[in-house]
């Protein structure tokens, strides 16, 4: 199928070698492609024309959009190429945005390349001969699987590059290089915008095979602690070796967190279930205790929620994402209790309406049991909880007392009506045939009142 994207990359490459300029592939096409794999982020970079020249060309070929232009950076309406022109940066200060950009059409191949972060993001090839600028041995550390950096200085005015660093080496299963790991270590993570932050995870979280490459890294360069500061409080944490043969609770943390990514992709909200793979175990910070050699984690589910939550706010402002969240990381140990017991099916029903997506409740129940040293999933308690889950919409399906059917039975709303409501519907999880709730509802709205 023809790339009408990369047929206009071609296009506009045409048009500037007829001024004398040459136009390059740049980015993460060029590694992609080196990689064998697709990408659908076209980058070019503009050599040896002026802006007005380009953007004449631009002009005659469809309708340009300027998503930087003082910056030399264009676009093309209904195309999904980035079109940009050689540019040196300046610092002006500590943040990722603190920087002055000088556009420079004549800068040529190797300063423009070296403004990349990695060698392997360094590489450019020719939109029309196919040839690869490679000044920085990309192509080699591509076939050794290592990330590293291209110039100290402009590495080390970005702090972001060192979350970077963490999420392609996550992505990649790639290794960072010493030198690169040694220069991070030093690099000011506490003025990125959290934006900035929460994207580079998100990318780690839904691309990485292994998302526990993504902390390991982070840990390894000394970074975990301004954004992270919990997971690095997990590490050392005890759990009874009987149930946790991994080890401390960073150890199984990491290994649900690969066995998330696993089961990701049947999740209804993804990036939420792998977020809670992260946090799940917050509360066994404040809660784990040891008595007589026996350690104990009581109720960490739900007295981790204010750590939970307040690592959610800082990365994002998402509430409903923040919701899930701290809904499933609350009720994840539930699924196995209470299929361990066997329990009633009012509880199970119970269960699964206090959760945000029920399904997804069961689906993290298992990646937690995954994370357990070879992994502990119980055949028999998925399949419990998987006929409970039909049962509980089967239930969910059948005719309910409504606020309406209590007004025309004479009831009037008022402070004690929501009361009676939860009362009705307490009767519905049990179960209870409507015209039977009905009479329950209404003995016990007169006994309230």
């Amino acid at each position: 199928m023809e790339n009408r994207d990369l047929k206009m990359a071609e296009k506009i490459a045409a048009c500037v070698a007829d001024k004398g300029g040459r136009t390059f592939l740049v980015g993460g096409y060029v590694r992609d492609l080196l990689m064998g794999k697709h990408s659908k982020d076209i980058d070019i970079e503009i050599h040896g024309v002026q802006p007005k020249e380009l953007e004449n060309i631009l002009d005659g070929l469809g309708s340009r959009t300027e998503m930087g232009a003082s910056f030399g950076v264009y676009g093309l309406r209904g195309y999904d190429i980035d079109i940009a022109m050689p540019r040196q940066e300046e610092a002006t200060g500590r943040g990722h945005k603190d920087f002055k950009i000088y556009v420079d059409p004549f800068l040529g191949t190797y300063k423009a390349a070296m403004r990349r972060d990695f060698t392997i993001n360094a590489m450019m090839q020719d939109v029309l001969t196919g040839e690869i600028i490679d000044h920085f041995g990309g192509q080699e550390d591509l076939k050794k699987g290592v990330l590293r950096h291209v110039n100290p200085h402009t590495f080390a005015e970005d702090p972001l590059r060192v979350l970077r660093a963490a999420q392609f080496a996550a992505r990649f299963s790639f290794s960072i290089a010493p030198e690169t790991i040694e220069l991070s270590r030093k690099m000011d993570l506490t003025t990125l915008a959290h934006e900035r932050v929460m994207s580079e995870l998100e990318k780690a979280l839904l691309k990485a095979a292994h998302p526990s490459i993504f902390f390991e890294q982070m840990h390894k360069m000394n970074q975990l602690d301004d954004w992270f500061l919990h997971l690095t409080q997990l590490i050392g944490v005890k759990q009874p070796k009987k149930y946790h043969p991994e080890g401390d609770v960073w150890n199984h943390t990491m290994q649900v967190l690969d066995s998330a990514a696993l089961l990701r992709s049947k999740a209804e909200n993804p990036l939420g279930f792998m977020l809670t793979a992260v946090v799940h175990d917050f509360g066994k910070i404040i809660s784990t205790t040891e008595e007589n050699g026996e350690i104990h984690s009581y109720g960490h589910a739900k007295k981790g929620d204010p750590l939970v939550k307040e690592f959610l706010e800082r990365i994002t402002n998402e509430t409903k994402l923040i919701r899930y969240v701290r809904n499933l990381a609350s009720l994840h140990m539930r699924p196995y209790e209470l299929a361990r017991e066997q329990a009633g099916k009012k509880a199970t029903n119970q269960m699964f309406d206090s959760a945000t997506v029920p399904s997804d409740l069961i689906l993290f129940s298992t990646a937690d049991q995954m994370g357990k040293g070879k992994g502990q999933v119980i055949p028999e308690y998925e399949d419990f909880l998987k006929e409970r889950l039909d049962w509980y919409q089967y239930t969910m399906a059948q005719p309910c007392v409504m606020g309406a059917d209590l007004i025309k039975a004479g009831l009037k709303p008022g402070p004690k009506f929501s009361e009676i409501l939860a009362y009705s519907h307490d009767l519905h999880l049990s179960n209870v045939p409507k015209e039977e709730a009905l009479a329950q509802t209404l003995s016990f709205a007169q006994r309230l009142v």
